[in-house]
């Protein structure tokens, strides 16, 4: 992997509740908040000013690599592809991945992709259900909440990336 353990030891402790946040928002109310996706992208900004460091010129590419990011999930959503908070939770998660790591992170979420909606799937059909009988993701037909194998994609990346990282 091309993350650091440095990197990524410090950015695991500050993004996990987030990314929580957001996997519990998504399958509660199919939404994820504005809230959770400034909280994730001040994390970096303020977090990766350490965890990038000494590598500076890697931490203005990532800001950017979180517009452009941005930029494309607005295109995305326009067209229908994703949701609002899918594409914004996209942009703000960008800056965490190496630039390195785009074919691990791609594998990672399509893994965890599976994993979550088998998962979801599951659930929603046994007595677990009952355990968040309100949940508006239940009875979305089709849709998924994406958040939530965003979100643990993200968390698994960087604990790999504590744990295996350069």
């Amino acid at each position: 992997m091309d993350i650091t353990s440095w990197a990524a030891l410090w950015f695991l402790p500050f993004v996990t509740p987030v990314c929580l946040w957001v996997m519990w928002s998504d399958l509660r109310a199919m939404r994820i908040p504005n809230t959770s996706v400034l909280t994730l992208a001040g994390i970096f900004v303020v977090v990766g000013l350490w965890a990038v460091t000494p590598f500076w010129p890697d931490y203005a590419w990532r800001i950017a690599i979180m517009a452009i990011a941005l930029v494309i999930g607005f295109i995305a959503n326009a067209g229908g592809l994703m949701g609002a908070g899918d594409s914004k939770f996209i942009a703000a998660a960008a800056p965490f991945v190496a630039p390195g790591d785009w074919r691990v992170i791609m594998f990672l979420f399509a893994a965890n992709l599976l994993a979550c909606f088998v998962t979801h799937r599951l659930a929603k059909h046994s007595p677990l259900r009952r355990l968040a009988p309100d949940w508006v993701s239940w009875d979305r037909g089709k849709k998924f909440p994406m958040g939530f194998a965003l979100g643990a994609t993200l968390v698994i990346y960087l604990a790999l990336g504590a744990a295996y990282g350069r």
